[in-house]
């Protein structure tokens, strides 16, 4: 029976990342980018206005100084439509958010401190002397509008620069960066339409033993319904992962082979059952029969102490885990071994017990022997404070108390128990945010 810590350090090395796969943007979302991207455009792409008011030119002597004269207007910058004007001193221009700032320009006073003024009647005649022309209705329908300054704003107020955010060519996402929504819509930014991910692994799985029928038969005498494929389908998918089962094949080494001959043929082959020391348990000898190398078997966890991880160097090389026959520990086997390796194998960083964090007990907490211990936990937040209800089970059967659980709770080896109150160490499964 080995360590698990060492578990886990016999399967980093055999953990690297999948080769990297061109996919669409959208399907992108939980994965991780498999090579550096770079921005490919400044942004902001040119000088914008960052609110709606009005674009203004530099001040002319005594603006400085309250009343500020009313400033006449010479055009509308609208977001997505480039000024096809530019602004004489002493005068200004309506502006949007997002908008670029007309040439002439070089502060944004916010529409919130401005006022309109209607102007000189339509039929004045223009000042020959004004910057605005000699013409009436020189800058078209803005020839009578004026705007009344609350504050002459620094020079650069309210702009942003082009490309204060990002330039072109600069680093935009690392490799090993995970793609949230939030990075999706950057590379949505720069126009990735395609981006670099890590190959989903393939996945096989078989289950195996004479007692074991599929979910929709009923259970003779000493049969037990298959719940290791709904779990391992359903817990592969919270990963954006598929796996191919291969169904169930009973304690026969000529069926067992052929279907070990095609579990194998995957990136990882998961096995559940026949991985005990019972006389029928055949897993490890036919994994051992097609080349198969034992990593270990058996870790010192409760439950899930029989867990087998091997290695086929290959070709094709082949990742595999039997799991125990035991539900409860087939669950536990699974977040904490075989969800970090899916993830190492996906380019993500993840290891044994990563992710463990501290708790409060709501309830006591019994102790352990000389395994590590794991029981499942009702796990919830209030006021900050990550409250843990560990729920026991009657034993690595009891596929009832583990199906209640947001969360494993860990127990360490040779612990003593706990009082509520006291602290524990949780890893969450699943999210524990109330409402």
């Amino acid at each position: 029976m080995i360590d698990p810590h060492e578990a886990w350090r016999l399967l980093e090395p055999h953990l690297a990342p999948t080769p990297s796969l061109e996919t669409p943007r959208p399907q992108a979302l939980g994965r991780v980018l498999a090579r550096s991207l770079s921005a490919t455009v400044d942004v902001p792409a040119a000088d914008v206005s960052a609110m709606d008011g009005y674009a203004l030119a530099p001040p002319e002597p005594g603006e400085s100084e309250s009343p500020i004269p009313l400033r006449p207007l010479v055009g509308e910058s609208l977001a997505g439509s480039p000024p096809s004007f530019s602004v004489p001193p002493g005068a200004a221009a309506r502006i949007m958010t997002g908008a670029i700032v007309p040439e002439g320009t070089d502060r944004v006073l916010p529409v919130e401190r401005t006022r309109p003024h209607d102007g000189r009647p339509h039929d004045e005649e223009a000042d020959p002397s004004s910057p605005l022309g000699a013409t009436p209705g020189a800058w078209g329908e803005y020839a009578q509008e004026r705007v009344e300054l609350a504050v002459m704003p620094p020079a650069g107020a309210n702009i942003r620069r082009q490309g204060e955010v990002l330039r072109r060519g600069a680093p935009l996402l690392e490799a090993g960066h995970g793609l949230s929504p939030g990075a999706l819509a950057l590379l949505a930014a720069h126009g990735y339409s395609q981006v670099p991910i890590h190959r989903p692994p393939s996945i096989r799985l078989l289950v195996t033993g004479d007692e074991v029928i599929p979910p929709e038969e009923t259970p003779a005498g000493g049969q037990l319904r298959d719940t290791h494929s709904d779990f391992l389908l359903a817990a592969a998918r919270t990963l954006g992962l598929e796996i191919e089962p291969l169904g169930i094949v009973g304690d026969d080494e000529a069926a067992l082979d052929q279907a070990v001959a095609r579990g194998l043929e995957a990136d990882l082959f998961l096995l559940t059952g026949g991985v005990s020391a019972g006389q029928r348990d055949l897993v490890p000898a036919a994994l051992q029969r097609h080349g198969v190398r034992t990593l270990f078997h058996k870790v010192a966890i409760q439950p899930a102490k029989p867990l087998f991880a091997g290695l086929r160097e290959g070709p094709p090389r082949a990742l595999v885990f039997g799991l125990p026959g035991n539900p409860a520990s087939a669950i536990v086997a699974f977040w904490l071994y075989l969800r970090p390796v899916l993830r190492r194998l996906l380019g993500a960083e993840d290891s044994y017990l990563q992710g463990l964090r501290h708790g409060v007990l709501e309830s006591p907490l019994p102790g352990a022997k000389g395994r590590d211990r794991f029981l499942p936990a009702r796990v919830h937040t209030v006021d900050g404070q990550t409250l843990c209800t560990p729920v026991a089970p009657a034993g690595s059967h009891d596929i009832a108390a583990y199906a209640q659980g947001s969360a494993l709770v860990r127990i360490p080896a040779h612990a003593a128990p706990r009082d509520a109150g006291e602290a524990c160490e949780i890893l969450s499964l699943a999210d524990e945010r109330e409402g």
